[in-house]
């Protein structure tokens, strides 16, 4: 059973990292190629407030609505007393600042609620989703570390796998409900530096074992206002929290608009798995931005297509974005929704958990239908891009160097936005997370993403700088004939073809005659 306490104990220190294999003229190199290419883009942003601080500034100037799910709608004014009430709660059971709290249950208000007074209390969130079998839920929170699972659900509804794997795990189970009779926490936030660890998200791994990324509270709140700048978000802005809550996504969706007085629509199952119910909700709710997998986007515009138009209205009439993650998108399907609707921008969003979520984005034009495969884009504020080649193959020890533009390399990352490594994993942590050799950065961290990117030269795609293109994963890279190939590049190929929908390409050895 993993050991409990604060997680910071159970984080590699950047002085255990490896240091990458960057000669001095090829960091000089790197530099300057990321800075006259446009891969490093400062901005002062505010990383100093603790989004709880937002929701009670905007409470005290001009109450509005925060959130709704399908049970309830609470006001900042109300979300902010939720939330500290809860945290007098989590204080009573011994929770401590730096401490991991478990947060079990489904998408609700609940949820957000918890997150905020896991906030005041300094402690980390970690979140077990109500759809995990018990085994995933005994292996997060164990690996975790955490004391005590938040259950967001009324008492008769939260899932009898999170009750199992939190009692395998040796994890008490509060209920957020018993918070009702507790007076709201008086303190102020916990917030001892902008590195102070905020979350812990669990990606699965190779072996089997999932990997608990962890993210600062700068990296977090970096990415906040990242999506606030580029998506150039308003206190009239409603953000469809559509995303399950192991999913690194679901933290800007049922955050992000509480920084700028906007409101977060919390979007059910049974209405998200249903394409044509959801497009009704998206327009009764005044829903204005969405974010789906590649996967259902096509899905939504598939039952779209033979869907009356009602009262007059297209369907998605009131939308301003969609955005596109967690998978690549076919130059196809972008067509497809550039298409059928025209008004609603599409943008194409790429980034590691390990990142603080997304590090680039792109928004599509038909300029982008033309390439073989589309760009992922130009980095989100405050993150530095490097594209940098292997000398060897790939291996740990090998020595690198920078990439110019139209030349293929593999994306590492610098800046605010990098984690803090995997927790309580020294050796996953270590082939990874590196020491940044370009110099100074917030963090001094550097993280390898495993993904051969392409600078793009200005004018591809209709952008008016140098932009990124994806090119698959970098173990998916294969020599035959003595020819390297990328398998994705084949696979993007067969798609362009009207009669393909969707390719996969592996490949098969036989021995010679």
């Amino acid at each position: 059973m993993s050991a409990r306490g604060p997680a910071v104990d159970r984080l590699l220190p950047l002085a255990g990292l490896p240091a990458l294999d960057v000669p001095a003229a090829q960091a000089e190199r790197a530099r300057e190629l990321a800075a006259r290419l446009g891969m490093l883009r400062e901005r002062d942003v505010d990383l100093a407030d603790p989004v709880i601080t937002r929701v009670e500034r905007i409470a005290a100037e001009r109450d509005r609505p925060a959130v709704a799910d399908e049970h309830r709608s609470l006001s900042y004014a109300e979300l902010a007393a939720e939330a500290r009430r809860l945290a007098a709660l989590l204080e009573d059971e011994g929770v401590r600042p730096g401490e991991v709290v478990g947060v079990g249950g489904g998408r609700c208000a609940g949820v957000i609620a918890a997150f905020l007074a896991i906030e005041l209390v300094g402690a980390l969130y970690v979140p077990a989703d109500e759809t995990w079998p018990a085994g995933r839920v005994r292996d997060v929170l164990d690996q975790a570390g955490a004391s005590v699972l938040v259950t967001v659900d009324t008492p008769e509804q939260v899932a009898p796998a999170l009750l199992e794997g939190a009692a395998e795990a040796g994890c008490r189970v509060v209920a957020a409900s018993r918070a009702d009779g507790f007076a709201p926490w008086p303190g102020e936030p916990r917030l001892s530096a902008p590195d102070q660890p905020r979350y812990v998200l669990f990606t699965s791994g190779s072996t089997g074992r999932p990997k608990g990324a962890v993210v600062e509270h700068q990296g977090m709140l970096n990415h906040l206002w990242a999506k606030i700048i580029d998506l150039e978000l308003t206190g009239a802005d409603v953000v469809a929290f559509t995303a399950p809550l192991g999913f690194d996504i679901s933290i800007w969706q049922m955050l992000c608009p509480l920084l700028i007085g906007g409101r977060v629509d919390v979007v059910g199952d049974e209405t998200g798995h249903d394409p044509v119910a959801f497009a009704r909700a998206v327009d009764a709710q005044g829903i204005t931005v969405v974010e789906l997998v590649p996967t259902m986007v096509r899905h939504l515009l598939d039952d779209l297509a033979g869907s009356p138009a009602a009262g007059g209205r297209r369907p998605l009439a009131g939308l301003r974005w969609m955005i596109a993650t967690g998978e690549e998108l076919p130059a196809e399907l972008a067509r497809r929704w550039l298409e059928a609707a025209p008004h609603a921008r599409l943008l194409n969003a790429y980034g590691p958990t390990e990142c603080s979520d997304d590090v680039t984005h792109h928004t599509v034009t038909a300029g982008d239908l033309d390439l073989l495969r589309l760009p992922i884009g130009t980095p989100v504020v405050n993150a530095r891009l490097y594209v940098l080649r292997s000398d060897e193959d790939g291996g740990t020890d090998d020595t690198w160097s920078a990439c110019d533009v139209g030349e293929a390399g593999e994306l590492f990352v610098g800046g605010v936005v990098v984690g803090r490594g995997y927790l309580g994993d020294d050796e996953r942590t270590r082939e990874a997370f590196y020491r940044d050799p370009f110099g100074a950065s917030p963090t001094g961290r550097l993280y390898r993403t495993g993904d051969a990117v392409r600078l793009l030269p200005p004018g591809a795609g209709g952008e008016d700088r140098p932009t990124l293109q994806y090119l698959g994963r970098v173990d998916r890279q294969v020599k035959i004939a003595g020819v390297r190939m990328e398998l994705g590049e084949i696979e993007a190929v067969l798609q362009r073809h009207p009669g393909v929908r969707a390719a996969a390409v592996v490949v098969h050895e036989y021995p010679s005659r």
